[in-house]
């Protein structure tokens, strides 16, 4: 029997509650634990969120929960709907900063927050 490993990286930090839930990661990428998702519109599908896209998804939405290789197919996987994560742990895709992704997170009432950790 095959088992699944989880080693942390210090991504999530603070108290605040982890709530997770299965997305449709679009195929054409391999996306690591932390990537900040934004959704393409017409099909609810999550890429890495670029902020020049102009399908939807330049706007960061969700947090990778876990590595995921959909170079080929679409696949299912796990994102943070809420949660609290180092700034430098998050991979941002071209054009946002912590701070881009922070005001988005702010701007949609998502119970997701960037820490600056000193």
């Amino acid at each position: 029997m095959a088992e699944a490993s989880f080693a942390p990286n210090d991504l999530l930090v603070s108290d605040v509650p982890v709530i997770t839930r299965n997305i449709t990661i679009a195929s054409g990428q391999d996306l690591k634990r932390g990537a900040v998702l934004g959704a393409i519109t017409a099909s609810d599908k999550y890429v890495l969120s670029a902020a020049a896209a102009a399908d939807g998804s330049e706007i960061p939405s969700l947090v990778l929960a876990f590595d995921v290789d959909a170079s080929a197919a679409d696949v299912v996987a796990a994102a943070y709907a809420s949660g609290a994560f180092d700034s430098t742990k998050l991979i941002l895709g071209a054009g946002h900063t912590a701070a881009t992704v922070e005001a988005a997170f702010r701007e949609a009432s998502a119970p997701l927050y960037v820490r600056v950790l000193k």
